[in-house]
């Protein structure tokens, strides 16, 4: 999008503008989206409204370049996104059980990054071929395609209870099942101190790709598409072979030095994207990209699970969570576009890493305590009866 408008004339501060406008809803309504596929026994049907939305979004840029159509656009993206992602990880706990989260989301991860991957490289090919428009055209395909897939899924392969982290069996146990109350988010310190360093990691890290893309094109003329594709063709390839191995990662060494790895990525990534404007430079800029994202699409999930289970609120504070990265991740673009456009890239990628700093400290001061509390939940949830799904991960 963000090369596209850039070819009709949009400056960097005005599209940060217009995607900051879109991110601001996707923070508002990411929590609400949490509840909604905790209280709703249809999450499959939530899968299909988000992808109608990307579908909506994406005809927008074949009618119009004016900037409230683009910013709705964006806005239809940003609540897409919000229940497409937190829908994904309750269909999982629904169908794969807590005990194998981590291994089955894992494996979705990396199908999501193989998807990225042949959408960016028909992306590239679009775009040169036939126009950067085609690119949005090939979007609304891939949603229509995702429609079809999720409605294969048997409405009964989802337990409707461990879908929201409630370790119920109706065919064992027929009482009514109740969810505790939303202040058992409040009450999770660790959950508090995730959320507030995901913050931080979202308010440097969300605008470096489309700054970093920006950049290159701007320094390469003519190769706009295939620049931005190849950017996050890299970066997804690292992403993938991260994701087969993570939650093997995650069970070795712990959720606290697995986040760990991702927070120390954007700082590093921040230097290289400043120091390499030549086009090789996409490789380590992407590279270490690829390795924080990857590990942070499984363990920040399998953290909530791992913190929330048994309480019926698990996809409520996966929404929580999300909120508050998105809330640092609506405020990027805005300053990553006004820094560029005053400073220019190798500032304001600087800029943005160096807010890492601040949720690394928080996360090495009370690594004590995550650590305890994930031990300590190890040993209630073993005692919880779970979703039997072995040959899903066998």
């Amino acid at each position: 999008m963000a090369i596209y408008l850039q070819e009709h004339g949009w400056s960097a501060d005005l599209i940060g503008t217009a995607l900051t406008l879109g991110a601001i809803v996707g923070v508002l309504v990411t929590a609400p989206a949490g509840a909604l596929v905790d209280a709703t026994s249809h999450r499959r049907s939530v899968v299909v409204g988000a992808s109608a939305l990307t579908v909506a979004a994406a005809c927008v840029f074949w009618l119009s370049r004016g900037f409230w159509p683009i910013t709705l656009s964006q806005i239809a993206t940003a609540v897409a996104g919000s229940l497409m992602g937190i829908a994904l990880t309750g269909l999982t706990l629904g169908v794969g059980g807590r005990g194998n989260f981590d291994r089955l989301y894992g494996r979705t991860q990396v199908a999501n990054h193989a998807g990225n991957m042949a959408a960016a490289a028909l992306s590239g090919a679009l775009g040169w071929w036939l126009g950067t428009a085609w690119v949005f055209a090939l979007c609304a395909a891939f949603a229509l395609a995702c429609i079809a897939s999720v409605l294969l899924i048997p409405a009964s392969a989802v337990h409707r209870h461990h879908a929201r982290g409630l370790a119920h069996q109706d065919d064992e146990n027929p009482s009514q099942a109740r969810a505790e109350s939303i202040r058992v988010l409040l009450q999770s310190r660790p959950l508090l101190l995730l959320a507030i360093v995901l913050a931080g990691f979202g308010l440097g890290n969300s605008a470096m790709l489309p700054l970093y893309s920006l950049a290159q094109a701007a320094a390469h003329h003519g190769n706009a598409s295939q620049i931005t594709a190849a950017n996050i063709i890299v970066s997804q390839i690292v992403m993938l072979v991260t994701a087969v191995y993570a939650s093997r990662i995650i069970r070795r060494w712990g959720f606290w030095w697995v986040i760990l790895v991702t927070l120390l990525t954007l700082p590093l990534r921040a230097l290289a994207a400043a120091a390499f404007t030549t086009t090789w430079g996409i490789v380590p800029v992407q590279i270490l990209d690829g390795v924080g994202a990857g590990l942070q699409g499984v363990a920040i999930p399998a953290l909530v699970v791992h913190l929330l289970h048994g309480s019926g609120r698990v996809n409520l504070g996966q929404g929580a969570v999300r909120s508050m990265e998105a809330a640092g991740s609506c405020l990027s673009p805005l300053l990553g576009g006004w820094l560029a456009s005053r400073f220019g890239y190798p500032t304001a990628f600087v800029a943005l890493g160096s807010l890492a700093i601040v949720s690394l400290t928080l996360w090495i001061t009370q690594g004590a305590m995550i650590r305890r509390a994930c031990d300590m939940r190890r040993d209630e949830l073993g005692k919880m009866a779970d979703v039997e799904a072995s040959a899903l991960v066998s």
